[in-house]
């Protein structure tokens, strides 16, 4: 009981802040382009927040459903935006190596910082196991192996490529910057209902 009373809390403390933070980076990427509608990025989030809520009254069978295809885009997409950058910066992919992660946490505090700093890239986990009850287990591994986990890995590896081939610039947000500039639009579009159906799986994850 006391296990599923933490789990319960972890999931309800992930429930809390994710869906804010992640539509709230999904719209800053406005500001990539358009520094002029910062102002609105806030109160754009908070409309977006309400929407979803407002969505709930439908039920979570038919939100599945319309958000199933909007995440098979969204990975292929993060997914064909990092490989060119990999394939410019080959040596980027020295970073699975775990040998670099131990050697950065073994000289001093610094390296525990930045883990917090990153703490939101494996906050879906908790929402993972809350849908394992929904789907069952081997849609969540086909899910996880073949799409989800290869895409994520291409966009950061893509990410890292591209601070590496842009060093000592002042890069504010390397995953937009990234996007070529025709395309930045609507890769804000994909990004912020991308975010929706993250803060739908919590939700949905915290209901159950």
């Amino acid at each position: 009981l006391f296990v599923g009373l933490v789990g319960a809390a972890l999931l309800a403390a992930d429930g809390a802040i994710t869906p804010a933070v992640s539509v709230l980076s999904a719209v800053e990427g406005l500001e990539t382009r358009l520094p002029s509608l910062k102002p609105a990025v806030v109160p754009i989030a908070v409309g977006i927040m309400i929407g979803i809520f407002w969505l709930q009254r439908r039920g979570t069978g038919r939100i599945g459903a319309l958000f199933g295809p909007i995440v098979l885009v969204w990975f292929a997409s993060i997914a064909a935006i990092g490989l060119p950058w990999i394939v410019a910066q080959p040596q980027v992919l020295m970073a699975v190596d775990p040998r670099h992660a131990i050697h950065f946490l073994r000289h001093g505090h610094e390296g525990y910082f930045v883990l917090g700093a990153v703490v939101l890239s494996v906050t879906g986990a908790e929402a993972v196991y809350a849908d394992l009850g929904h789907f069952g287990r081997h849609p969540i591994r086909v899910g996880w192996f073949a799409v989800v986990f290869p895409a994520l890995l291409v966009s950061y590896l893509g990410q890292c490529a591209y601070l590496l081939a842009h060093e000592g610039e002042k890069i504010v947000s390397p995953f937009y910057q990234m996007v070529p500039p025709a395309l930045l639009y609507p890769m804000i579009g994909l990004a912020t209902l991308a975010a929706i159906v993250a803060s739908q799986a919590l939700i949905s994850g915290l209901y159950s």
